[in-house]
């Protein structure tokens, strides 16, 4: 789980582009692609540049009618899924 003032970024070593409102993915390192739905590409949207978490969760509250607790699990299963295939970054250091 991450926390709430974790910064999350893309890596660096992935290319992505919008495919109709869901994103496609490829890490360059594994030659593997990811896809993402509509507010999975929301977020990765969200996160090119460095963001904490309750961020991109407040930005995704105001986008979507969804539960709070709902929202923020699932946003970290996301984030922890993108984290371990290498096409994010997460730091506990400031956006700035």
């Amino acid at each position: 789980m991450l926390a709430p003032e974790a910064v999350v970024v893309v890596a660096d070593d992935q290319i992505s582009c919008n495919l109709d409102g869901q994103a496609a993915i490829l890490n360059l390192s594994s030659g593997t692609y990811y896809g993402l739905d509509e507010v999975g590409a929301t977020v990765w949207e969200l996160i090119a540049n460095p963001r904490r978490v309750e961020e991109i969760r407040a930005a995704l509250m105001e986008s979507y009618d969804v539960d709070a607790a709902q929202c923020s699990h699932d946003l970290n299963v996301l984030l922890c899924e993108l984290e371990s295939h290498g096409l994010i970054r997460v730091s506990d250091g400031p956006t700035g």
